[in-house]
């Protein structure tokens, strides 16, 4: 299969180093410094060469913010068999985008990303396949994932967004809390230092993702159990509480520890 892959950044050139082994592919991105680590593909800066490539597929790796910009920018020099897809984490305006531009698509969303994850070894990650897609498209991406064995879900549009509010927000509101009252510290502890990573990763995200998961209106009910999680538990530390202590202990244990 011919496949273009859109935006050489890190999931942009991990999926070109998964896929160029098996299929022709190759990576279109407007800033040509970004091909020179991009290799065993073609290297494209113009929508000609698109044009003559004839991609049956495309993926959009592109950062968030750009994604549907674009998907506009390549759809004049693509063929109308050519199937769209996406791998963004956070799919706002994409079904309404899909819906009106004429094209096959597949939209998934690897839930893993370059910072964090071992992609050598992916058996612990997960991947969303949306069910609201082309036929081919997601047989094309389930075959791809099974191969990376990463355990794979069906969810509609809707289904992810409130999956991802739930799996995204609560882990980034958290961080955000640590960073923020976070103090140097010249001899952490091994859990300072694990929580000091997780920071680093996330803040290390784009400015756009953070926005569009935390804006999401999804995400607020999930901060408020946050807010309301620390009232309880500033209630049992105020009052000394130890009876209140073990059973929150109890309770949260319940959640993690299963």
């Amino acid at each position: 299969m011919r496949i273009l892959i859109l935006g050489a950044g890190k999931m942009g050139t991990f999926l070109t180093d998964v896929l160029s082994f098996q299929h022709e592919t190759a990576v279109f991105d407007t800033d040509p410094q970004k091909l020179r680590f991009v290799y065993h593909t073609y290297r494209f800066t113009t929508l000609e060469e698109i044009r003559q490539f004839n991609p049956e597929l495309v993926i959009n790796a592109v950062t968030l913010k750009y994604t549907i910009e674009a998907f506009n920018t390549v759809q004049a020099a693509l063929s109308k068999d050519c199937i769209l897809s996406d791998i963004a984490s956070v799919k706002t305006g994409l079904k309404e985008y899909y819906e009106q531009c004429g094209f096959r698509f597949v939209s998934t969303h690897p839930m893993f990303g370059p910072t964090f994850a071992s992609l050598g070894n992916l058996s612990q990650e997960n991947a969303i396949i949306i069910k609201e897609g082309d036929h081919l498209g997601r047989i094309f991406f389930k075959d791809l994932y099974q191969s990376l064995h990463l355990n794979i879900f069906e969810y509609t549009f809707d289904e992810h967004d409130e999956t991802v509010a739930y799996s995204l927000s609560i882990p980034f509101v958290s961080t955000f809390v640590f960073s923020a009252v976070m103090k140097h510290q010249d001899a952490p502890g091994t859990t300072f230092k694990k929580h000091m990573a997780i920071a680093q990763g996330v803040l290390n995200e784009d400015d756009y993702l953070l926005q569009e998961i935390l804006f999401n209106p999804l995400t607020m009910p999930q901060v408020e159990n946050i807010r309301r999680e620390l009232k309880e538990l500033l209630q049992i530390l105020n009052d000394k509480d130890s009876d209140g202590f073990k059973r929150y202990l109890t309770k949260i244990r319940g959640h993690v520890l299963k």
